[in-house]
């Protein structure tokens, strides 16, 4: 019958890099979580329609490329004196996304506070409509407030349980690869510790020719 004592500390010699590694991830993503400054995020919508109701116009098409200019300094000039902020620094806190299936572009600004989140988005969507509606002419749509920026309850980061979350999977690679480690440097280990062994017989095997020669 195996000895209870002896497999627990055969399976913690095993596994004691797995069960170090995973705790200490997860502290160390609970301590980021209480370190880090919140982050707010806000998102103000916009539609685009046809300039006439109507015309056979692929508002979609038009949707996706005002998105994808919603962080140029073009359009985010006129926000930046709204919000004051500078226009580099506005590319970094206000991002537009499309859907593959919907006229609609959103407008998502970030920011430590809740109130200037709310600000940034709304200012950028203000913005972006100026610029698309300034050439409806040419384009035959024009854009349209949807729906304006809610002020978040709570910041979108920190999150302490993803977080903690995070910091554990972590740990659980690192453990796995210091465990994989381990395994191949044994048999290695093994390897040049039966090296000395081997090294009498091979003198016998060499001196025994010499001896029947003596003879």
């Amino acid at each position: 019958m195996p000895d209870p004592r002896r497999a627990a500390r055969a399976l913690a010699r095993r596994w004691w890099p797995l069960a170090v590694a995973v705790p200490l991830g997860a502290v160390a993503g609970a301590g980021y979580a209480v370190v880090s400054h919140p982050s707010y995020v806000a998102s103000s919508y916009v539609v685009v329609v046809p300039q006439n109701p109507g015309d056979n116009v692929n508002t979609v098409n038009f949707a996706q490329a005002y998105g994808r200019l919603t962080g140029q300094p073009q359009v985010l000039i006129g926000a930046a004196a709204e919000t004051h902020h500078a226009v580099a620094t506005l590319t970094k806190l206000v991002r537009g996304t499309t859907s593959p299936d919907a006229p609609v572009i959103a407008i998502t600004g970030t920011s430590a506070t809740a109130d200037d989140a709310v600000q940034n988005a709304d200012a950028v969507a203000r913005s972006l409509i100026a610029f698309g509606n300034a050439s409806s002419k040419e384009t035959g749509v024009k854009l349209v407030q949807l729906a304006a920026a809610a002020e978040p309850d709570a910041p979108a980061s920190p999150s302490a349980a993803l977080d903690t979350a995070v910091g554990a999977a972590a740990g659980v690679l690192l453990g796995t690869l210091a465990m994989l480690a381990r395994r191949r440097t044994a048999p290695a280990a093994e390897t040049a510790g039966a090296a000395p062994a081997a090294l009498p017989a091979q003198a016998a095997a060499e001196a025994e020719p010499e001896a029947v020669a003596a003879r």
